[in-house]
């Protein structure tokens, strides 16, 4: 499995942790979220998870208004549920 943009895949052979790592920024917050093949099940299930993930938080940042340039505080919680939920 290859790596996409957003989705980048960790594959130790001497560490514990093995999946996917979800990073997106915009206007100066990063949201980041592992999901790792042992919670779901391995790495296409992990994947799906992630990219599914992905398009809900796209979603909600590519609507979002601005305050001074930064993200607003409602946007940011809005994505924080949903990596939280995951």
């Amino acid at each position: 499995m290859k790596s996409k943009r957003n989705l980048t895949r960790f594959t130790y052979e001497t560490a514990a942790f093995e999946g996917w790592r979800l990073c997106i920024s915009r206007a100066g917050t990063t949201f980041t979220k592992y999901f790792p093949d042992k919670k779901y099940g391995g790495g296409r299930k992990s994947l799906a998870v992630a990219e599914t993930a992905l398009s809900a938080i796209r979603g909600v940042l590519e609507g979002a208004k601005r305050i001074n340039g930064k993200l607003s505080a409602n946007t940011v919680r809005k994505a924080e549920k949903i990596l939280n939920e995951v």
